[in-house]
């Protein structure tokens, strides 16, 4: 029986890694290891692992996270000055979802959803 999925996510530099998720997003470190990082917040777990060699202009991880309360987690990010991706505004979508979406600092982008 399937429990739940895990997104591996590329990193260049731990430290940047882990302020961006835990000062600007609020996830909190449950593991930190020399190559690998793993944060949760509400029961998400984001797991990342060293790649030093990365070319943020050519990665391609993404994860859609299903969210509650949708507005209140934009506008509260917002507040805090972290920068919204310039093509994922806060916006209702067609395929019945309310998105928007961040780059994190190597470009894994994020998209946050919540049922219309």
């Amino acid at each position: 029986m399937l429990t739940a999925i895990i997104p591996k996510l590329p990193m260049r530099d731990p430290a940047a890694t882990r302020a961006y998720y835990v000062d600007q997003l609020g996830f909190t470190v449950e593991g930190k290891y020399e190559n690998y990082l793993i944060v949760e917040r509400d029961g998400v777990e984001l797991h990342f692992f060293l790649f030093e060699d990365l070319d943020p202009k050519e990665n391609y991880g993404q994860v859609y996270i299903r969210v509650n309360g949708i507005d209140a987690l934009h506008d509260a990010w917002s507040a805090q000055g972290v920068r919204i991706h310039p093509n994922g505004a806060l916006s209702d979508k067609p395929w019945g979802q309310r998105e928007f979406a961040l780059l994190d600092p190597d470009h894994n982008l994020l998209t946050f959803g919540e049922a219309l």
